[in-house]
């Protein structure tokens, strides 16, 4: 328990700087194109790579796996919401492990 509260310690430290640095160090406005673009794309970068891995390991067939991805690809490309392409997502998966269980 007594590692607990030091872990998160340095968590939090961690995260405060993390936030705190920036603001301090950058006092004007950013003007450079590569900068904030940079800026502006981190969020999906970031998202996208946490979330493909987590696609392809979440069920036990990488086929299902698969096809609820190009599914979700699918749907988001034809510009559905975000809940109907996570729903068609995962009832597509959730059809394809049954499909593929049965043969």
């Amino acid at each position: 328990m007594n590692n607990f509260w030091i872990y998160l310690t340095v968590m939090a430290v961690v995260t405060y700087l993390t936030r705190m640095v920036p603001l301090v160090l950058v006092k004007r406005k950013i003007k450079n194109r590569f900068i904030c673009s940079f800026l502006y794309y981190i969020p999906y970068a970031v998202l996208s790579v946490m979330t493909i891995p987590a696609i392809f390991y979440a069920v036990e067939n990488r086929a299902a796996a698969v096809v609820g991805f190009l599914v979700a690809l699918v749907m988001a490309y034809f510009e559905k919401g975000l809940v109907v392409v996570a729903s068609l997502a995962c009832a597509s998966v959730l059809i394809s492990e049954i499909v593929f269980n049965l043969i």
